[in-house]
């Protein structure tokens, strides 16, 4: 929004569901305020007369937005794919919500390539679709990388949730314990296991190298990552990871998990290394062998940083994203 705001002079009116749904009961009521949503917005529509909907994921505000009767209507997919998950009892429901949202749509987001894969298996026109990341601050996200180069500093910057598979990480850090290789681990941000993961390093006895920060303001996290250098993310499925892009940007080397979102963007022992999934003893060794050819790593960042200043600008990505806005409200202009 605030891309929008700088550099395409939009002025942007917001609307989203309050119910929470992280229990059953909350889902529940969800649903019913799913329901009734599209004559809240019709109502905001009738009061403010915007000029295009702009919605995320979907299979829920992008449905929504279809239904508006607004024109333009742009949408964007969240995930590698937003029919998720995958064995949802729900998911016939999503797959008709997602077709509509796709049929309806002026222009689809697609924040990598490899979203584009789910949307041509839906029968997507793809002459709507946009593939470019919204992009990071290039500024904000400096390479004036400080870390300590004669040990490892790793970085996490993913939600504290079960699908990050944090314990895999800790897991792999306990085996270089164990070999006497020195290393500071930092696990920024909040999440449901985050006392589970606390107990864990208990227990693998290496509290006292792994920093939990908790929940911090965004703009603390560059400098984080400027004094790391290996950037972790281990997650078990994937569609485009802003958080990659920031730790490439600040030349933290990334290493990753081997799932074909991050196969977008890492190429294995040439920009980083990607990991299979779940496989913590893997994750030991490719870390030895990163910090061990410190040359490869130092090669690896330049590239990385350089990909970032040529894909992923911010500057430059949010005011094509603004500009295929104004030109798609000025072809649906009835004047």
């Amino acid at each position: 929004m605030n891309g929008l705001k700088e550099f395409g002079d939009f002025e942007i009116i917001t609307w989203e569901l309050k119910t929470p749904s992280n229990c059953l009961h909350k889902r529940i009521l969800r649903i019913f305020e799913y329901k009734f949503a599209i004559f809240k917005i019709k109502k905001l529509i009738k009061f403010h007369q915007p000029d295009m909907v702009i919605a995320e994921r979907t299979t829920s505000y992008g449905f929504l937005a279809a239904l508006s009767g607004v024109k333009p209507v742009a949408i964007a997919q969240q995930g590698r794919t937003d029919l998720w998950p995958e064995k949802s009892i729900s998911l016939p429901l999503k797959k008709l919500l997602q077709h509509y949202a796709f049929q309806k749509a002026d222009l689809i987001h697609a924040w990598g390539p490899v979203m584009t894969i789910s949307m041509k298996e839906a029968n997507v026109d793809m002459k709507k679709v946009l593939v470019l990341p919204k992009g990071i601050d290039l500024v904000k996200f400096g390479n004036k990388n400080n870390a300590n180069p004669e040990k490892i500093c790793a970085v996490v910057t993913r939600s504290l949730l079960p699908e990050y598979r944090h314990d895999i990480i800790l897991k792999s850090f306990a085996i270089l314990n164990e070999k006497g290789i020195d290393f500071g681990l930092t696990i920024i941000g909040d999440g449901t296991q985050l006392s589970k993961l606390k107990e864990l390093a208990k227990k693998l006895k290496i509290e006292n190298k792994v920093n939990f920060t908790g929940r911090i303001p965004n703009t603390e996290l560059p400098k984080l990552l400027q004094q790391s250098n290996i950037y972790i993310s281990m997650p078990t499925t994937e569609g485009v990871s802003a958080s990659l892009f920031e730790a490439m940007a600040c030349n933290c080397y990334p290493i990753a998990t081997d799932i074909i979102g991050n196969q977008s963007w890492i190429k294995h022992r040439e920009n980083g290394q990607l990991i299979a999934v779940d496989d913590f003893k893997m994750l030991a060794e490719e870390l030895i062998w990163s910090f061990k050819n410190r040359e490869h790593r130092n090669s690896a960042v330049l590239k990385n940083r350089k990909f970032v200043e040529e894909n992923a600008n911010y500057n430059t990505n949010m005011k094509i994203i603004a500009d295929k806005y104004h030109q798609l409200i000025n072809t649906n202009s009835p004047n």
